[in-house]
């Protein structure tokens, strides 16, 4: 099946993904965001596909804007579930590649706790329920 994605819809997925590394690293701040943030990044490098090569495109259309962890929270859940939607639509299997490194990203960034902490596991418990919606 060939996918063909928007520009809106690939800027979505990169929203997306990229704001999950941001909030599990707003989420790890107590500890080592700044690798929680270059784990999560390096999975998302590591992608391959359609997902890989919409991740990998250099593109300044990534909408990871706010003051707080609320407002980016605001709209990267639904952008992790738009995206969802979106490829699950053209391509179940993109759309299960797009998911399972965004789970590889979350587990990449909790490699960096000392012990387990609620408020990571909470941020991943939020990100992978916007990843199921879709």
């Amino acid at each position: 099946m060939s996918v063909t994605l928007t520009d809106q819809g690939k800027a979505t997925l990169r929203t997306a993904a990229y704001g999950a590394v941001t909030l599990m690293s707003a989420a790890g701040a107590a500890g080592k965001p700044h690798k929680v943030a270059t784990d999560g990044s390096t999975a998302l490098a590591s992608a391959t596909g359609l997902v890989g090569h919409v991740l990998a495109a250099k593109s300044k259309d990534i909408n990871l804007y706010g003051k707080s962890v609320a407002e980016l929270a605001d709209h990267v859940p639904p952008a992790l579930t738009a995206a969802m939607s979106l490829l699950n639509k053209q391509d179940p299997a993109e759309a299960d590649n797009f998911r399972s490194t965004v789970i590889v990203e979350i587990e990449a960034a909790r490699t960096h706790q000392d012990e387990p902490s609620p408020t990571m596991a909470e941020m991943a418990r939020k990100v992978t329920g916007a990843l199921d919606a879709g």
